[in-house]
């Protein structure tokens, strides 16, 4: 505890993973988590060091997805802390410290329950079985303390709110942190026995193995390209040159990216950030040079396309490329076979969290092809925009012009 001389306080043993995950500096820290890998131990251990040492605030809270397991959370960490140090609540699931700090024990089943306090420092566990308004209602509890909040949960499938922003995480977020733990580690740590893994590999389905012991989400069959195939072409950042890029312009709330292939399919050249316009040109300019490139000309892209255009020898370079419902389609479905075939490579980090949640959908008038809401699809389309730009078959009027340069290589060394 705070008061000096009164309590000696010793972190419960935690295997490093564990460590890594939870105690961090990053506001918002989400660990996707296979079963019994020690997410809540080291959740709790967290929550409590937070309200027991030097507080800020008087409230916390632990969150279960239903009251029945947040009852069991209470009386495990009410088990845990002597009885000195902790005057229990069990009508009510609050543990009060001696120091007055109150750790409650809430479930996610009415959001709108949640709403009103303050609150110094939060765990959501389970969060793949929350709803989404539950999140919500918490990260407004935290608004004004600025506490610090867990989410930690298994994986389940892709269409659920709690794997969108592991992806953001995943993906670089500003003051996000993202961590997986998965049995192996949990085996090494000696909380469960390989044995048992074994075991549970045998008697289990394998996709719902992969989620519950590998970490593997399950595809829910919404993503286009193949999470299985996705894997299976990730690689370090490819050598140079590049024989062609792919460009997809933003400039406040999404990301440019430019995106370099090398001949042999590899992404080799990666650059993704914000800035205003003239920056955004001329960082474009310098990393693309003479090599061919399809930009993003949708928008506002068509006027910033036509300016860089307009640079002496641009206009043999730069090519621009409208999305529209059908276009995005023939783009995606080029880039799902380019995936599918093993035509393309790429680095872990953004491009792999956006190509795994990307998701598309049976309309009308054909398929739409999205990121899900609160991600982006910048990466996914620059990747697309490039692989067209390399392919040499005329799939489009602007690529036919550039075949015989894509054919023989000419890049930008």
């Amino acid at each position: 505890m705070s008061n000096a001389g009164a309590v000696r306080y010793t972190r419960p043993p935690l295997a490093g993973y564990q460590t890594d995950g939870f105690f961090h500096d990053s506001r918002i820290g989400l660990i996707e988590g296979t079963t019994k890998t020690g997410k809540n131990h080291a959740g709790m251990a967290w929550l409590f060091e937070h309200a027991a040492i030097a507080p800020r605030f008087k409230n916390y809270w632990w969150l279960d997805p239903v009251y029945p397991q947040a009852a069991i959370a209470y009386r495990r960490l009410k088990d845990a802390i002597p009885t000195a140090l902790r005057h229990p609540n069990d009508s009510d699931l609050k543990l009060t410290l001696a120091n007055d700090r109150v750790i409650w024990f809430k479930s996610g089943e009415k959001p709108d329950n949640l709403y009103g306090e303050d609150v110094g420092a939060a765990v959501i566990n389970e969060a793949s079985r929350f709803r989404e308004e539950a999140w919500w209602a918490v990260r407004s509890t935290l608004t004004h303390t600025q506490g610090m909040v867990r989410i930690i949960g298994n994986l389940k499938g892709r269409l659920n709110w709690f794997y969108r922003l592991c992806r953001r995480a995943e993906a670089g977020e500003p003051d996000m942190l993202y961590r997986k733990f998965i049995s192996a580690q949990a085996v090494a740590a000696g909380f469960i026995a390989a044995s048992e893994v074994e075991a549970a590999r045998r008697d289990l389905p394998a996709a719902i193995f992969g989620e519950l012991y590998l970490g593997i989400p399950s595809d829910d069959g919404g993503n286009p390209f193949g999470l299985a195939a996705i894997r299976r072409r990730v690689a370090p950042l490819g050598p140079g040159p590049a024989v062609a890029y792919g460009v997809d312009l933003a400039k406040s709330i999404d990301w440019t990216v430019v995106l370099g292939l090398n001949a042999q399919g590899a992404v080799c050249d990666f650059d993704r950030f914000q800035a205003p316009w003239r920056e955004t040109m001329d960082r474009i300019r310098a990393r693309v040079r003479n090599t061919p490139a399809l930009v993003d000309s949708t928008g506002v892209g068509d006027p910033v396309l036509e300016v860089m255009q307009r640079v002496p020898g641009a206009e043999s370079d730069l090519e621009g490329y409208k999305f529209t419902s059908e276009s995005k389609q023939r783009l995606m479905e080029g880039l799902a076979v380019a995936i599918q075939r093993d035509e393309v490579s790429y680095p872990e980090g953004p491009i792999v969290a956006e190509l795994e949640a990307f998701e598309y959908e049976p309309t009308r008038t054909g398929v739409r092809y999205t990121a899900p809401d609160g991600m982006h699809d910048d990466c996914v389309c620059a990747l697309a925009l490039a692989v067209a730009a390399r392919d040499p078959e005329p799939q489009a009027s602007v690529l036919w012009s550039r075949r015989k340069r894509l054919h023989y290589g000419v890049g930008n060394g």
